[in-house]
């Protein structure tokens, strides 16, 4: 069989553990026998990112923007155990955080819907795209252990050296303090991907933060997303027959939660990043949500939703059998080909990301699956796979299915 040919390469971030492993499989069996794979290589390992004062986070970033289209394996956002683990000169920050700042898009992430797998939530009937916000919060914070008595201020000094502070707390003894920030532009790019990605997917949107509590800071996201709307998008809106709405986080958690689902719920950073793993928990499983950052200026970066398995890798590392779900990490690699494909005008690899999609639920649904899925499938008479054996299944399907 002819592989299928690439004009541009993509951008390919490799991570870190189980992941890791994963990243190899996938790329040995299910890519490189298909396709005449072009990519621009950038380990993110966390070795490598310490080795390079983590430069390689900003040199892949930096390369995205240069070919548009990025997939990346999960990584480690170091902590102290992790300093310790691995030696580091420093705690690194999150590489998924860097990358994001530097191309200042938006994160949609939806869960991957497969037959035998059904949401705890029983009102769910369609997907719940989660659209998080992927600059500034606590992300970006500055924090500081107060050790004594003291006061805290939050002070801004402008540019012709005008002075204006609020006071932030009279510490009467130790504690902790953090300041966060956002800035307009990034805002204003997040609230029109949003309604532009609801658009394309005909969707409703639904913005949801805390401004009843968050006086200024949320209620400027509330704010930024009105204006744009009102001047922007409203008319295209009507006319697709879509909603847009603001609400509340806790009014829209239970609003969620009563729903069919298939709409678009958009969260700040933070929220986005802890609903995201509700959605895609209620839905099934973690290993089963896509995730695309999106940038204002076109750039696409496909990844999973989920970390890295540790402690699968320890099993790996000691020997033992791991099974664990590749699908989301799979998805990522389709997301980008086919994103790749459209820009490039190759349908053929468009085609073939459509094709390894279908193979991997295909081999879902005839009952052949990891651990995670056969522990919730309603399937009846299921086989679990390792790892290596789920993926070399979903290969003999999409081989069949190439006609190879």
């Amino acid at each position: 069989m002819n592989k299928i040919k690439m004009n541009t390469p993509l951008v390919e971030m490799d991570g870190d553990e189980m992941t890791r492993i994963l990243w190899k499989m996938i790329r040995e069996e299910l890519i490189e026998p298909f396709v005449e794979l072009k990519t621009e290589y950038y380990d993110l390992g966390l070795e490598n990112r310490d080795r390079t004062d983590d430069q390689v986070t900003v040199d892949a970033a930096e390369a995205t923007k240069k070919y548009g289209v990025a997939v990346k394996c999960a990584t480690i956002t170091p902590n102290a155990s992790r300093m310790e683990e691995y030696h580091l000169k420093e705690m690194w920050k999150s590489p998924n955080g860097t990358i994001r700042a530097l191309l200042d898009g938006t994160v949609f992430r939806a869960p991957i819907i497969v037959k035998g797998i059904e949401p705890y939530v029983r009102t769910w009937r369609k997907p719940i795209t989660l659209a998080r916000h992927a600059y500034g919060d606590v992300y970006k914070a500055s924090e500081m252990v107060i050790p004594g008595p003291g006061k805290v201020e939050l002070v801004y000094t402008a540019e012709d050296g005008n002075v204006s502070s609020v006071p932030v707390h009279q510490f009467d003894g130790a504690g902790v303090v953090q300041g966060m920030h956002n800035l307009d532009s990034s805002i204003e790019s997040f609230a029109r991907s949003c309604f532009q990605y609801a658009l394309d997917t005909k969707q409703d949107l639904w913005f949801a933060a805390k401004d009843t509590i968050s006086k200024k800071y949320d209620h400027h996201f509330k704010d930024v997303f009105e204006e744009i709307f009102e001047k922007e998008y409203r008319t295209e809106f009507e006319q697709a027959g879509l909603t847009y709405f603001y609400t509340l986080i806790d009014d829209a958690i239970a609003r969620v939660i009563k729903s069919e689902g298939g709409f678009i719920w958009a969260c700040k950073n933070y929220d986005g990043d802890v609903m995201s793993d509700m959605v895609a928990t209620a839905f099934g499983s973690l290993a089963m949500m896509t995730s695309v950052l999106v940038s204002p200026q076109g750039y696409y970066e496909y990844e999973a939703a989920h970390g890295t398995v540790q402690r699968h890798y320890y099993r790996h590392l000691e020997g033992k059998e791991t099974s664990t779900n590749p699908i989301a990490t799979i998805f990522a690699w389709s997301g980008a080909l086919r994103k790749r494909g459209e820009l490039d005008g190759l349908s053929e690899l468009s085609r073939f990301a459509e094709l390894l999609e279908r193979a991997s639920l295909e081999t879902i649904e005839s009952g052949k699956m990891t651990k995670d899925l056969a522990l919730i499938t309603s399937l009846p008479d299921v086989t679990v796979m390792n790892s290596g054996a789920f993926i070399r299944e979903i290969r003999a399907g999409l081989e069949q299915m190439m006609g190879a």
